[in-house]
């Protein structure tokens, strides 16, 4: 090994990456030193350059790959390495479930200090490219510009921005924030998490917007008139666009959406809105339809009398984003609640009321329990369209919701599911659980840190008798995991 003088550079050579750990952030040791390595997978060997170093650990960036790991593929995308996303396209998909898998278990037994059964294979997602029903796109007048991208911009031929080369001096850039820059947007061209017509539809509005000088926004001065791109997509070929622009101009947005609906005339919802805020959330804006209807509508299997269930998606319903996978993790939790038809069950988190519609079937009554009330909406709505009567939707904070009064009302639950956000339940809401003590949870998580968390408080009263991950996101370090708990 090789250490420079402290204020020169740090390198480290031939280190060998031994594992992935948290965030998927690549591991190495040197002189008993953790080294959180970026741009390397395990069984690498590699050269790095140090970027932060503490008593007991640094963190470092691949400067050489000095042998490749066995498990290294090609990456296949052309903005690998600076986009945020993807981060594990270069270790082969096996290896990924292997880690995360492991990632699941570490969690569980280390943070949480649980006892588990055996954990059953990791479900590998059924598609690994254009999984994604929803993307959303940043306009942006700041262009993170690659070092290729920079070396073609010196060589530019001056006024000639439609050349190759002439192109990168366009500092407008329409893609996804670096990461770690709030300011800064990489000018995507190609992106394989969404399918067509994602990308054409993206190609369109950049190539619009240049022929017609629009201007994209400024996130440091907040202004500009461009802003962001909405694209949803269902697995019936339903698509919506929701472009949110920053200031208000008649003639633009109006020529800009007319010739998008001419250009694209499957479109089944064009939507706008304007947004004058310091922050891109849509949440609280009026939307706009330009259009066909303000909605898209989902289908799924499994739905009364083995009808397709029904779902109305608009641009701000929370919906699974890997529609394949949602199926498969929805009939498990189904199963892992253990329905005969008289059951009452509690959906915590429920928001659109989709895992509430799944479980109605086969319970003798369902009720969702959501924060958002504009989710709530949305669940009466979904659970209208498909017929479905033995569910009821609650919303408000769950620490008070869940009184004596809405156990009188629904029954005391024989199941509970919950499936909260990455933060995981609040802890009142645990307590409130323990109080109740339903005879099963099933606790579905999109982070096993904080269900680690939440399991441990339930510990006492439940033990988990099935563990099951479940990849909704391939080729990243993230990983969802459903845990059934039977009462002691």
């Amino acid at each position: 090994m090789r250490r420079n003088r402290s204020r020169e550079p740090l390198f480290y050579e031939n280190l060998t990456i031994d594992s992935a750990g948290a965030q998927g952030k690549a591991i190495a040791k040197h002189e008993g030193m953790v080294v959180f390595v970026t741009g390397a997978v395990p069984g690498d060997v590699v050269d790095v350059r140090v970027t932060k170093k503490k008593s007991n650990y640094a963190e470092a960036i691949t400067t050489r790959i000095v042998s490749p790991s066995p498990d290294r593929v090609p990456a296949f995308c052309a903005h690998f390495g600076t986009c945020g996303g993807c981060k594990w396209q270069d270790l082969a998909y096996p290896k990924q479930l292997e880690y995360k898998q492991q990632q699941v278990i570490d969690n569980l037994e280390r943070l949480g200090g649980l006892t588990l059964p055996p954990v059953t294979p990791i479900m590998p997602s059924q598609g690994l490219r254009h999984y994604r029903n929803k993307l959303e796109f940043t306009f942006c007048n700041s262009r993170w510009f690659t070092k290729e991208e920079m070396g073609a911009t010196q060589n530019a031929p001056s006024g000639d921005p439609g050349s190759e080369a002439g192109m990168t001096t366009d500092r407008n850039a329409l893609g996804f924030h670096i990461p770690q820059r709030f300011d800064r947007v990489l000018d995507i061209r190609e992106c394989h998490l969404q399918p067509e017509p994602s990308d054409s539809i993206r190609r369109y509005f950049r190539e619009h917007a240049r022929t017609h000088g629009l201007s994209f926004y400024d996130v440091r001065e907040h202004q500009g008139f461009l802003r962001t791109l909405l694209i949803r997509t269902t697995t019936t070929g339903e698509c919506m666009v929701l472009l949110a622009v920053g200031h208000e101009d008649v003639e633009a947005r109006e020529r800009i959406l007319g010739e998008l609906v001419e250009g694209f005339p499957q479109l089944t919802s064009v939507l706008w809105t304007v947004n004058t805020k310091k922050n891109d959330t849509i949440y609280d804006l009026d939307i706009h339809t330009f259009h066909g209807r303000d909605h898209l509508i989902e289908e799924l299997p499994d739905g009364p009398g083995g009808d397709p269930l029904k779902f109305r998606i608009g641009p701000k319903t929370f919906f699974q984003t890997n529609p394949q996978q949602t199926i498969a993790m929805y009939r498990l939790t189904r199963d892992l609640a253990g329905l005969t038809g008289q059951e009452n069950v509690y959906d915590l988190y429920c928001g659109a009321g989709s895992i509430t519609l799944y479980l109605a079937a086969q319970a003798k009554h369902v009720a969702g329990v959501e924060l958002v009330p504009e989710s709530v909406a949305d669940a009466r709505v979904n659970a209208a369209l498909n017929g479905i009567r033995n569910v009821s939707f609650t919303s408000g904070d769950m620490k008070k919701v869940m009184d004596a009064e809405f156990v009188q009302r629904n029954g005391r639950p024989d199941v509970v599911v919950t499936d909260p956000p990455r933060a995981g339940m609040d802890e009142p809401v645990v307590r409130h659980l323990l109080e109740l003590a339903p005879p099963r949870i099933v606790y579905v998580s999109c982070n096993p840190a904080t269900q680690a968390r939440d399991l441990a408080l339930l510990n006492d009263a439940y033990r988990i008798d099935f563990v099951q991950p479940v990849d909704m996101f391939p080729h990243t370090y993230h990983v969802e995991n459903v845990v059934r708990l039977v009462k002691r």
